[in-house]
């Protein structure tokens, strides 16, 4: 890890926020190209990957991998060519001109570009047990978890188009699905003509999520709250949680770096943000996919985007503006 004091007055080439796989897959390609680079990171590495049980999807492992694993190694291989690590919380980042200034719980670092690579988190319910079955039962992504409950009853929680698309979905696998929306259906009309002709989904209007039960690894029940007031209950084996995906960008809400209405940050082609040096790439980014294979890939954009930028190459930078995907 590199030493805070060592580093307040070096120089760094690039300075990456967050060490997930955006980050880590940029990483590589920069150091790689003899780019200084220092990645921060102030929870796990890896992402929200690194805390994915397990993940089916991601190409080249045709018999899946552990999220951690899968973390460790995206590490170990921006490691060997000379990435750099500091485990720490970033607080703001200060445009001065060609350089960049990060102020940070270590202290403050300067760099020539930064690539913002902190991910969203799934927005949580926050009632007794799902923090303790997550993974074990409580769920967030359908296409990484849904297979592991084949021919088993789930419960979905949510109401927006994520959550009737996912309910959807896990038809693929489920017996029946019972969704529990807590005020009304939010979701397309597309969507909710789909949902009116698909017999193994159950919606129930009115309900609030109270509590999800079980034993130690196991799910038995999700217990709510109706519209009248009183208790229901729902028999499970698992609950898939659909109330949307909180971006990781507190830390930018003071600075002059242009977000989306829900948070996200904007970028060009490049994937320059509207601070010029600075550009994003994965789960943060709006319009991003959400998925860990095209986050890896946005970060190897990114890293030609920043060795460009570095080198003088870039043509006149255009204005950061929402990306046509919507959340």
């Amino acid at each position: 890890m590199a030493d805070a004091q060592k580093t307040d007055d070096k120089l760094w080439d690039v300075i990456m926020i967050g060490a997930g796989p955006a980050s880590l897959s940029a990483a590589i390609y920069t150091t790689r190209e003899d780019l200084e680079t220092l990645v921060f990171e102030k929870g796990a590495i890896g992402g929200l990957a690194a805390v994915t049980d397990w993940i089916d999807n991601y190409p080249g492992f045709p018999k899946g991998i552990a999220g951690l694993e899968l973390g460790d190694a995206l590490w170990e291989q921006a490691e060997r060519f000379g990435t750099q690590l500091e485990l720490g919380e970033v607080s703001e980042i200060i445009d001065e001109g060609k350089q960049k200034r990060l102020k940070t719980t270590s202290g403050d670092f300067i760099a020539k570009s930064v690539l913002i690579g902190t991910g969203s988190d799934y927005k949580k319910v926050g009632v007794p047990g799902e923090k303790e079955f997550y993974a074990h039962g409580v769920h967030y992504c359908a296409t990484c978890d849904g297979a592991f409950y084949r021919d088993k009853r789930l419960v979905v929680i949510g109401g927006g188009n994520s959550a009737v698309q996912e309910s959807l979905f896990l038809t693929k696998f489920a017996t029946h699905i019972d969704l529990l929306v807590r005020s009304t259906l939010k979701a397309s009309d597309v969507l909710l003509h789909e949902l009116e002709k698909n017999d193994k989904i159950t919606v129930h209007l009115g309900v609030a999520t109270d509590e999800i039960v079980g034993q130690t690894g196991h799910i038995e029940k999700v217990v709510g709250t109706d519209s009248e007031g009183k208790k229901v209950e729902f028999e499970t084996d698992g609950v898939f949680v659909f109330v949307g995906l909180s971006p990781n960008t507190q830390f930018l809400k003071n600075s002059k770096i242009e977000l989306d209405d829900i948070g996200f940050v904007k970028t060009n082609l490049h994937l320059e943000t509207s601070m010029p040096g600075v550009f994003a790439a994965g789960d943060v980014r709006s319009g991003a996919t959400m998925q860990i294979a095209s986050a890896s890939g946005e970060g190897a954009t990114a890293a030609m985007m920043i060795r460009q930028y570095l080198e003088g190459h870039m043509l006149a930078p255009e204005p950061a503006v929402a990306a046509v995907t919507s959340k």
